[in-house]
């Protein structure tokens, strides 16, 4: 509604207009209110100051005209009188007067009259001031009447902007999937809990980090939208065994954070975590499947030294990435050893990136023995790394690094690539026959890439070996994390005639029914079931009976870690046919290798 359209629905008719005429001169009375009616105003008469007050008191008028010059008081008095009642102070007066003087005038604006009529009057110009002072009480009336709409317009408004305003604070604090407080409320209320414990010291609180274990799992199966619903219920499920000490928020993906107020003893915060873990026992069920999660939690309890709530998250977390290391479903409190750890993983991954980039790997080989013949009928290839400053770095310290990172597929491919040179090297200045093979692990992490295959053809056209010649070693994990795909890769290895081996056989699943499913050339016992093989123990059963389900599935057998000749004995009464240990040779470099085999071809 613009402002004509308000002005449009004031309404005009001079009907409406009553004016009172105040003169102790019945004649002017009379004159006045016969012309005014005339022109259709409604009018009313008063003889007297006194009479007036009365009048306006019981119904005030649109206007008065009112005399000056009254026998009981004066229209001053009058003017005075109304213009200090609030009631009646809006009412525009204007004088009627015989006096001519410039100071009665000025008298009349100073007690609040609107105009000023000298008598003997004309009676047009009492038509004109009044239709003006009409005009003016319209305009003031259309003023009022805009800035009540305004007032309206701003307080909608304004209530818009404060809904606004709520839903601004509602998408820059909460989660859109789970309606929790997301990262940016919950660092507000780490920043309230470090300055309280600063001011109070009495006052304590911990910080839980949970992850979900093997969420990517959901996600990949079933779809996102699954993935979502069950956050959902994640988060339901949280809320329901939180008491109102506890401010949950979701820092994003399946990151969950428990701030915990009030938390005084480390007992409560153990019992905590194990009603979360002992929570998450039972299954949710979604899209007609029951699913089971975990939480590797991490916790920090002691608060008091921290001045920001980064470093704060930064050692819950840490704390959770120990616990998710460990194997998952548990929890466990930060210890200021686990940020040493930490930062010296740090390290290891830049210095491991610098290395790759700069291929500072040397590969070393660790014979193959024919058991029954003595002879070296292939090496395991296995990397290692000397640091610069940190002297040689064990494969158990940057390979998980190099897994969680990505790297293991360059560092993987670089290690295959080298092994299968040396090979082909071996091969031209005949220190080994056609017969002998060459063994690489691979990883989980690589045997699920779909870049496997394609990489492996690209290195045996460069490198001219023939695909017997090389023995590809995996994990009974990296099989069943993916029972499909795995069907798939080692059908195609088949094909290509790439021999494949099961490494630290007994030691994963401890099923033995994916065997047959998953046809492989070798089986590949685990040193710490070799280490302990004598005709007394539990091992040498276990061993023998994994020897009988090699022949039985017509695989061949290789022993891990020989050491000892007795362990030597016991594995050839066990009928196994191949080992490798420190028994025979420990691993080592090109040279070493090559002297090594070449001792006996002279033998």
């Amino acid at each position: 509604m613009n402002i004509q359209d308000v002005k449009n629905e004031i309404p005009s008719t001079t009907n409406q207009v009553n004016i009172l005429v105040v003169d102790d001169v019945l004649e002017n009375i009379r004159l006045l209110s016969s012309i005014l009616e005339r022109n259709g105003y409604e009018t009313r008469k008063a003889i007297s100051g006194s009479m007036a007050l009365t009048t306006v008191e019981a119904a005030p008028p649109t206007l008065i005209l009112l005399d000056i010059k009254m026998p009981d008081m004066t229209g001053y008095q009058v003017c005075k009188e109304l213009k200090s009642n609030p009631k009646t102070a809006q009412i525009p007066i204007i004088f009627l007067s015989a006096a001519d003087d410039i100071s009665d005038k000025i008298q009349a604006f100073q007690v609040g009259g609107a105009d000023y009529i000298t008598k003997p009057f004309h009676i047009d110009e009492v038509l004109a001031r009044v239709k003006h002072q009409l005009t003016i009480i319209k305009a003031q009336k259309t003023i009022s009447e805009l800035n009540t709409q305004l007032e309206k317009r701003v307080k909608e408004r304004t209530q818009q902007l404060e809904i606004a305003n709520l839903q601004l604070a509602e998408m820059a604090f909460q989660d859109s999937l789970t309606k929790l407080p997301n990262r940016s409320l919950l660092m507000d209320k780490l920043w309230q809990s470090i300055s309280l414990q600063k001011s109070n010291p009495d006052y304590k609180f911990a910080v839980f980090y949970l992850d979900c274990d093997r969420f990517k799992i959901v996600n990949d199966s079933l779809g996102h939208l699954a993935g979502d619903e069950l956050l959902v219920a994640v988060t339901q499920r949280l809320k329901s065994i939180l008491n109102n000490d506890m401010f949950l928020a979701r820092l994003g993906g399946d990151e969950f954070v428990i701030l915990f107020s009030k938390c005084t003893e480390i007992d409560s915060v153990i019992q905590v975590a194990e009603i979360i873990s002992q929570s998450f026992a039972h299954p949710f069920y979604l899209r007609e499947r029951e699913i089971f999660l975990s939480f590797s939690i991490g916790i920090v309890s002691d608060c008091g030294n921290y001045a920001d709530p980064e470093t704060l998250l930064r050692d819950a977390d840490i704390a959770m990435y120990q616990a998710k290391s460990l194997g998952k479903d548990q929890y466990q409190i930060f210890v200021p050893h686990m940020y040493q750890k930490a930062y010296q993983r740090l390290q290891i991954e830049t210095d491991l990136r610098q290395a790759i980039q700069q291929r500072a790997f040397i590969l070393y080989y660790q014979p193959i023995i024919d058991l029954i013949t003595g002879n070296v009928i292939g090496a395991e290839a296995l990397i290692r790394w000397q640091h610069p400053t940190q002297g040689w770095i064990s494969p158990a310290d940057f390979i998980p690094i190099a897994e969680e990172t990505g790297l293991i597929l360059k560092l993987g491919n670089w290690t295959i690539k080298q092994a299968c040179h040396q090979l082909h090297l071996w091969q031209q200045n005949n220190i080994v026959d056609s017969s002998f093979s060459i063994s690489v692990n691979l990883s989980a992490y690589q045997f699920a890439h779909s870049n496997l295959l394609e990489q492996i053809d690209a290195i045996l056209a460069e490198t001219q070996i023939s695909p017997q010649c090389l023995k590809l070693e995996i994990t009974e994990t990296a099989i069943m994390e993916n029972v499909d795909a795995a069907a798939q890769v080692i059908a195609s290895l088949r094909q290509r005639n790439i021999q494949l081996s099961i490494d630290d056989f007994g030691t994963g699943y401890s099923s033995l029914s994916y065997l047959h499913s998953f046809p492989v050339d070798n089986l590949k016992i685990d040193k710490s079931f070799v280490q302990r093989v004598n005709d007394k123990s539990d091992s040498f059963g276990l061993v023998n009976a994994i020897v009988q389900i090699a022949k039985t599935m017509g695989m061949k057998i290789i022993a891990e870690g020989i050491e000892t000749d007795n362990q030597l004995e016991q594995l050839k009464l066990l009928d196994c046919q191949f080992g490798q240990g420190y028994l025979f040779s420990k691993p080592l470099d090109v040279e070493e290798m090559t002297k090594f085999m070449a001792s006996f071809r002279k033998a």
